[in-house]
């Protein structure tokens, strides 16, 4: 194929790398212009001339359920449908790119953006983003994988640096990433504001360049976050093709003159032109296809995703679901005016909005619902009226139905939360409540998550509906009442309180730096190395049902470990399940969460007592841990404990299977300690004459264990003090 970019101009090139305005690209030579506009969860395409932030209004699209919900259905089809209908709304509205989907990993729960992003897991929001990618460009409409990479606070977000140590940073913060990139091939990727090593994201070499294209084999186009870029010629040479928005022609002259004066090479400049014009390419189909968009069957859609992405985090005494003809008092502000979607650049403009009270009135029976707001989310009104007109009205009710959670100015993209608190007047409202109705059930609407300890103690009944989109009011009705049963799980653990957190006392970080201090256990890895007590545990979500695990087989090959259970449905409703597969290495070398997860799965709707096997593939990739010392992946050989079941802590069924490593010894230098030595059967040869008798066996010729004494010390230091053969000298300065 011809490349449009080869008789192009120096000049042309570098304007190719640069957006015309907010949203789109130039139009250079044969490279049409292409637009590039605001996701994940909906399509945000701006209306008349774009301004130059980007705050206008926009055209009507349907509000998916945003990240944070989305992710609690843990079903891959199911947000690969999603992906479908967000490329054809796209495409129908003549958009080429949709930025999205957000995979950052949830580090801390204070983060402002966490709504945009699935999960504090990296498997998790690795599988479901590489889903919702190619559902969306199926249908020929670009996506862009963000925001890459560590962004993981709001504070300080244009300038801090995320200090991360390489474990951490490959198995946690980069492992969606790299998991998206090799599987579904994002036509670009959007690389993030602040620093990683104090190295901006957009200026970053070895980010952009080596890991992304070289290690990666990404093959399409690196964009900028709007209003990443510092520097562009540093950008461009580090691996940026295309700064968004567009800043003018000072910016591609700055890109020209530094060709001339030799401080950027050409390459650089033909690669970034390339890219776009791939871009371009890669988008044609999609533009001369004919594409429409049902957005009636959209909205059906987002209501059966709503439903599914619903957590019932309690049930006690199966109060719910609810019977039709039950007197109802629904209390809180969010039922009549609902919380669906988080604020920022990704707030869409919903093609219509199903507002929870109307929906549970559908289907309660007329007459039977009573309504009393409870409180404000602005502060308006008397709080005390308030509050006492609720409590009456669920006092006379047989079920309370209560609704709370965090108004659109308590969270958003742009500032992180201070804490994890709902606000104190609703906690207020919802004790008093329960103690005139102890029928009560409370249902959640929040972007980032709370603490939920007082709640759970008050009442017996809990739904987390996170944020839910447009469709969500409809959904919380059908899960209220039965006609779809419950089974969302959480992406994230639900702490005792914030200073649990295994982030609490690195987040968000002081003068421009986040240390990243708790390494690999972050979230649920955390909270289980320290034996804390969580409210509710990551991976949890009760259902209506009862599901029996068993005939639980796990064998390994070269390709990973494959393991099947049958799951059995034990209840009286039919339901899914989400299967969850967790490994442990008791006896690893390096240090390891009790329990990772490394695959899910979602069953069928399985009829009472129908039965499923359910076979999920842990891949070898995500077995390794990246060991620091030789800069690679390491499968550790040995057994592995194989743990699945309902939640991390909630495991029904556990095997062993034996995986063959793939480690390579370490070269033994003279820096390397005495106890390394002594693991390496060659080099502890060459040491036999220099130490006591037995002390490489551990012997006691000190009168004690020598090695325990002295095996941190490094050679270098031992030679020092005349304890090095020549055998061992000759050893080392051969290798």
């Amino acid at each position: 194929m011809t490349d449009p970019t080869k008789d192009l101009s120096l000049e042309e090139k570098a304007s190719l790398g640069s957006g015309a305005d907010f949203w789109t690209t130039k139009a250079v030579g044969a490279v049409p212009s292409l637009m590039l506009t605001d996701g994940p969860h909906g399509v945000r395409k701006q209306t008349g001339a774009s301004d130059h932030l980007g705050l206008a209004g926009s055209e009507a699209a349907t509000c998916f359920p945003p990240a944070v919900g989305l992710g609690q259905c843990w079903d891959t089809d199911l947000i690969h449908r999603v992906g479908e209908a967000l490329g054809r709304e796209a495409r129908s509205l003549d958009v080429d790119v949709l930025l999205g989907p957000g995979v950052n990993i949830k580090r801390d729960p204070r983060c402002g953006r966490s709504f945009e992003y699935f999960s504090e897991d990296p498997v998790v929001a690795g599988v479901l983003g590489a889903a919702w990618v190619t559902g969306v460009q199926s249908v020929g409409v670009g996506t862009s994988l963000k925001h890459f990479a560590l962004n993981n606070a709001e504070t300080d977000r244009m300038r801090s640096s995320s200090d991360v140590d390489p474990r951490p940073m490959h198995e946690i913060y980069l492992h969606a990433f790299a998991h998206i990139v090799r599987t579904a091939r994002p036509w670009t990727v959007m690389c993030s504001y602040n620093r990683i090593n104090g190295v901006y994201a957009a200026e970053n070499h070895w980010l952009l360049t080596e890991l992304l294209r070289e290690t990666w084999g990404f093959d399409g186009a690196v964009v900028s976050d709007w209003g990443a870029v510092r520097d562009r010629v540093a950008a461009v040479r580090a691996g940026l093709d295309l700064e968004m928005p567009g800043t003018g022609p000072a910016s591609d002259a700055e890109v020209v003159d530094a060709v001339r004066a030799g401080d950027l090479s050409q390459d650089a400049v033909d690669r970034a032109a390339a890219a776009v014009a791939g871009l371009a390419r890669r988008v044609q189909p999609g533009r001369e296809a004919a594409v429409t968009a049902d957005l009636d069957d959209h909205h059906r859609l987002a209501r059966e995703v709503a439903a599914r992405s619903i957590v019932l985090l309690k049930n006690d005494t199966d109060l719910l679901p609810l019977t039709a003809g039950t007197a109802l008092a629904v209390i809180g502000e969010f039922a009549q005016s609902p919380r669906y979607q988080g604020g920022g650049s990704s707030h869409v403009n919903p093609t219509r909005l199903d507002i929870p009270l109307d929906e549970i009135r559908a289907q309660a029976g007329a007459g039977t619902v009573t309504f009393a707001p409870g409180f404000t989310t602005d502060g308006s009104g008397d709080a005390a009226t308030l509050r006492n007109e609720a409590v009456q009205t669920a006092a006379d009710a047989e079920v309370a139905v209560v609704f709370l959670g965090l108004g659109a100015d308590q969270e958003s993209e742009g500032f992180d939360r201070d804490d994890i608190e709902i606000p104190w007047g609703q906690l207020d409202l919802v004790a008093a409540i329960a103690q005139v109705q102890p029928r009560t059930v409370v249902v959640l609407s929040h972007g980032g998550v709370l603490r939920l300890q007082p709640v759970a103690d008050a009442v017996p009944a809990i739904l987390d509906g996170a944020l839910l989109g447009q469709a969500g009011g409809g959904a919380i009705a059908d899960v209220l009442f039965g006609a779809v049963n419950p089974s969302g799980r959480l992406t994230e653990t639900v702490p005792v309180r914030v200073q649990d957190c295994p982030s609490y006392l690195d987040f968000p970080g002081e003068n421009s730096h986040v240390r990243y201090g708790e390494g690999i256990h972050v979230g649920y890895r955390g909270y289980d190395a320290r034996a804390l007590e969580v409210t509710f545990p990551f991976g949890h979500g009760l259902s209506y049902t009862d599901f029996e695990y068993s005939e639980m087989m796990v064998a390994s090959d070269e390709t990973g470990v494959v393991v099947e259970v049958t799951v059995t449905n034990t209840g009286e409703r039919a339901g899914r399940e989400v299967v969850q597969v967790y490994l442990t290495k008791t006896d690893s070398r390096v240090v390891r969460p009790p329990r990772e997860l490394k695959g899910f799965a979602t069953s069928a709707v399985l009829e009472p007592a129908a039965s499923e096997k359910v076979s999920i593939h842990v891949a070898r990739s995500d077995i390794a841990f990246w060991d620091e010392r030789r800069g690679d992946w390491t499968v550790e050989d040995g057994a592995y404990v194989v743990g699945v079941g309902a939640s991390s802590r909630d495991l029904r069924v556990t095997d062993i299977v034996d995986v063959t490593g793939d480690e390579q010894p370490v070269p033994i230098t003279w820096q390397s300690t005495l106890a390394e030595a002594l693991a390496d059967p060659a080099v502890a040869a060459a040491m036999a004459d220099m130490l006591p008798a037995g002390a490489s066996d551990g012997g006691d010729a000190l009168g004690t264990d020598i090695v325990k004494v002295m095996g941190s010390m490094p050679l270098d230091r031992l030679k020092r003090f005349g304890m090095a053969s020549d055998a061992l000298d000759d050893l080392l300065t051969t290798d």
